[in-house]
């Protein structure tokens, strides 16, 4: 536990002190964003034991074995979303641009209590034009996964193992609560929610890693990679394996696919920048 302050602490200065040099070139980082410092970070993992427990809980989406091996990946600085994009912010978009109403809005708008809870029925193409109408973009699954996982290779944005009160997974909830629901959840960079709640399209089709043994025929330019978990029941399963499920698909690691046409009412996103 202490050894794990330590560690945010230093996140947190390295942070702070990179903001201010930011900050000094006359930059304002928008409210609504988190700075990720330049640097290296670990993406993907070499974990195999998971697999077992996948295998025989029915399971044929692999865990692990899609998002090996672990390698070191540098990117420049970059800016992301520091909540999912919620329904108040995406009505705003389809009055300014004209795009579907969500079928879930009543009387062609989100309710009040809605308007805080992070917008889904959202499919890829959707998604990437909301970011591009406010000159963002979708995060790549490298600038997704640093996000969530921090410099130091972390499985979870809070740490090393799994806790269920930090993020709203695996049907904890009846659906997505309001964002920023779970502070103790947040990744080292101050984002929330890059677990839990919804799916998060990214930017990337789902291609194999550089260097990775494994093979699939969904690989290549038909679907699109979501990260994050969300709020979904996961099926029925024994209490221990409920739990090995929940702790297996909430890995910062964890890559699910969808046809970037289609919307699921667990699937959301966030938007990402450069910095100019």
């Amino acid at each position: 536990m202490h050894r794990m302050r330590l560690l945010y602490r230093g996140a947190a200065l390295s942070i702070m002190f990179f903001s201010m040099l930011v900050l000094s070139c006359g930059f304002q980082i928008p409210s609504d964003m988190v700075l990720v410092p330049a640097g290296s970070f670990l993406m993907g993992t070499d974990e195999v034991q998971l697999e077992t427990v996948a295998e025989e809980a029915g399971i044929a989406k692999p865990w692990v074995l899609d998002a090996a091996p672990a390698r070191r990946v540098f990117l420049p600085s970059f800016l992301i979303n520091r909540h999912e994009v919620t329904n108040g912010d995406y009505f705003r978009f389809v009055e300014a641009k004209g795009f579907p109403v969500l079928p879930y809005w009543p009387a062609s708008r989100p309710r009040p209590d809605q308007e805080r809870l992070p917008v889904f029925y959202v499919n890829w193409q959707e998604a990437d034009a909301y970011c591009r109408w406010l000159g963002r973009r979708l995060p790549t699954e490298a600038e997704w996964e640093k996000t969530a996982r921090g410099p130091d290779g972390w499985i979870y944005p809070w740490g090393y193992f799994f806790d269920y009160r930090r993020a709203n997974v695996g049907g904890l909830y009846s659906g997505p609560m309001p964002v920023g629901s779970f502070p103790r959840g947040q990744s080292p960079y101050g984002a929330y929610d890059m677990i839990g709640n919804v799916w998060e399209w990214t930017a990337d089709w789902y291609r194999s890693y550089p260097g990775a043994s494994y093979a699939s025929a969904d690989f290549g330019e038909t679907y699109r990679v979501a990260r994050g978990n969300s709020w979904a029941g996961l099926g029925h399963f024994s209490p221990n394996v409920l739990e090995e499920v929940k702790a297996g698909e909430a890995r910062a690691t964890y890559r699910l696919y969808f046809p970037p046409n289609i919307a699921l009412e667990d699937v959301g996103f966030r938007c990402a920048a450069l910095l100019p």
